[in-house]
């Protein structure tokens, strides 16, 4: 897993300016420790900042391909592609020669051999860029799910892109603008395909590649979510669920480095977990090893609510034992998460305020500690989505609201219609942005987007657009986030259930089978219950988990009323002095406040740290 960035201009000389390239790819030493390179031509740069996972001596970058002296093509490459052995050994049956290791030359080598084609044959997580210098274009690639992130930035004569938005920012010609749509899209807790927040700067969507040319650039889409017949019985489904599982779990143990699991104790994690350490088995490279986040005082403090029921802490440990895990739980405390450097961190880390809070900070704790003893951890990420895990999967109003359901679900909650985290930004701009409006809109043109099978049961198509808003909406949140705190300290996180092949399948499985037994995630619960204890098994969805420690909102409280004494803090042009003057009365419980207390402090953070002009 790697950090990339580079600079196409047409119409002059990037050699001349190195010092820029270099400063653009020093952004993304996070994300690659380990090395660090540049190509130049005359009309592309490419810059490399890599963490080494596979072939550590060979697979060196950016990387380039040349014949009797003439470049043919170079690459910048981040990702992982969990088929490259069959790759190479198909271009060597084609007489395609090798001088590494690496699935970075097997990409390469597959793009010189097959052409633009042969991203149709890659299996895994990645974001990559190809310079083509017998053509002179540059081709943008992005992985099917978006599980790795890719920015681009057109320019009069070219384009700059980068893993993250900071290596774009490096460039001396990309001011850090944020005009009302970039607001609206960071408020409204949508995930807009192709919307990166700063103005001018587009995400390459999943599943989509871009070229660029000297006459332009041109979008290309890949691969989509598309509606085809399920035909197997339930038997052959949970069967198939397995299978493909399986086989996705064992292709990416593949690692020259230490490997790990994260291990929360739900049915996912411990899914992944429990195949794993069947596949280390079998290789003979066991035990697996776990890490799970815990909270100081949590055992003895926690109050079951509305969004978790249980602790994670002892179905952990019951997965743990019944797998033989090497275990261990990394416990934070309220000053850890609170701590200034660490949340500066967070959010230089994501280049945004993302409102998760306290659960960002404990993330990115859990990965700097696991980073001390692994570079590789497997996730859950993502059953959620494409099994049908959430609540709201099964609340009828949830799923009958002319909404994303995560939406309606919020609303059902509060008992009100603003969202939670809103509650102490100025109402005049909240009006400006008119953010109902923006989340309508995004809502319909997200269902548009469904594709759907002819004569379709009414049931069936509704839960067809209920998940394919959580495929490609939802889920993509959560990866950005996981990818953003992860990279952020070098460690390379892969998510098996965003397996290409596993999400067509079970995507177009009726939505009576992923509930066949009326519970959420039916289908993968039936295909894993002889790997997982009983408890787990029947354990209800618990999401990610936050802190209870009441220290913690009050140190948010005394925060929040720190900077709100300084007139020059950022945050007194969003804030709504009625509303940030009642969350400060002493009397007030700050966990009434928290998720806006968290939201307006990471405004006024941002904006310290970033030389961002917010546009009203």
């Amino acid at each position: 897993m790697c950090g990339i960035t580079g600079w196409v201009a047409f119409d002059s000389d990037v050699r001349q300016q190195r010092q820029v390239v270099d400063a653009m790819t020093a952004t993304m030493l996070c994300r690659g420790p380990d090395a660090g390179g540049v190509h130049l031509e005359p009309h592309a740069a490419l810059g490399h900042r890599r963490l080494a996972v596979i072939d550590l001596v060979g697979g060196a970058q950016p990387m380039a391909v040349e014949e009797d002296g003439r470049l043919l093509a170079a690459m910048t490459y981040s990702g992982e592609v969990y088929n490259f052995h069959e790759l190479r050994a198909e271009l060597e049956g084609h007489g395609v020669r090798f001088r590494t290791r690496s699935d970075t030359e097997v990409v390469l080598r597959a793009y010189l051999h097959w052409g633009t084609d042969f991203v149709t044959r890659l299996n895994g997580m990645f974001a990559f860029a190809v310079w083509d210098a017998r053509r002179e274009e540059l081709l943008l690639v992005r992985d099917r799910m978006g599980i790795k992130p890719l920015y681009y930035y057109p320019t009069a004569d070219g384009v700059l892109f980068g893993s993250e938005p900071k290596a774009i920012l490096a460039h001396p010609q990309v001011p850090a603008v944020v005009d009302r749509d970039g607001l609206r899209e960071l408020l409204a807790f949508v995930k807009t395909p192709g919307h990166a927040i700063y103005r001018g700067m587009a995400e390459l969507k999943p599943g989509h590649w871009l070229q660029v040319r000297r006459e332009g650039l041109t979008v290309h889409q890949y691969w989509r979510l598309g509606a085809r017949e399920h035909t197997d019985d339930l038997p052959t489904t949970i069967a198939t669920v397995r299978e493909l599982l399986t086989d996705t779990v064992r292709r990416q143990l593949i690692a020259d480095v230490p490997l790990c699991s994260l291990l929360s104790g739900g049915l996912d994690s411990s899914a992944v977990t429990a195949l794993a350490a069947r596949g280390l088995a079998a290789a003979g490279a066991g035990p697996v090893r776990s890490f799970s986040v815990d909270f100081a005082g949590q055992a003895q403090n926690f109050q079951p609510d509305e969004l978790r029921g249980s602790l994670d802490t002892p179905f952990a440990h019951s997965v743990a034992r019944h797998v033989a895990a090497d275990h261990q739980d990394i416990v934070l405390d309220a000053a850890q998460l609170t701590d200034p450097a660490d949340r500066d961190a967070v959010l230089r880390a994501a280049d945004l305020p993302t409102g998760f809070g306290d659960m960002d900070t404990s993330l990115y704790l859990l990965f700097r500690e696991i980073r001390r003893h692994s570079t590789v951890a497997l996730s859950g990420e993502s059953a959620d989505e494409l099994f049908g895990g959430y609540r709201w999967f099964h609340d009828p109003a949830a799923v009958a609201a002319e909404t994303f359901p995560w939406h309606a679900d919020m609303h059902q909650i509060t008992g009100r219609g603003a969202e939670p985290r809103l509650s102490l930004l100025d109402p005049g701009l909240l009006a400006e942005l008119d953010l109902a409006s923006y989340i309508a809109d995004s809502y319909s043109d997200a269902i548009a987007d469904v594709e759907h099978l002819p004569g379709a049961d009414p049931k069936e198509r509704r839960m067809r657009e209920i998940c394919h808003l959580h495929l490609t909406r939802f889920v993509r949140m959560l990866l950005d986030r996981k990818d953003r705190m992860s990279m952020a300290v070098g460690l390379e996180v892969r998510v098996p259930f965003c397996d290409h092949r596993l999400v067509e399948y079970v995507y177009n499985t009726p939505w009576a089978m992923k509930a066949f037994d009326g519970r959420e995630k039916s289908l993968l619960r039936a295909a894993a219950a002889d790997l997982l204890p009983d408890d787990v098994v029947a354990r209800v969805k618990s999401p990610y988990p936050a802190t209870q420690d009441p220290d913690y909102p009050q140190a948010l409280k005394a925060e929040l009323a720190q900077a709100y004494q300084d007139p020059k803090a950022p945050l007194h042009a969003l804030a709504d002095p009625v509303a940030v003057t009642r969350a400060l009365a002493p009397d007030r419980d700050p966990r009434h406040d928290r998720p806006a207390t968290e939201l307006l402090l990471a405004l006024n953070r941002w904006q310290r740290l970033y030389p961002v002009s917010l546009l009203r």
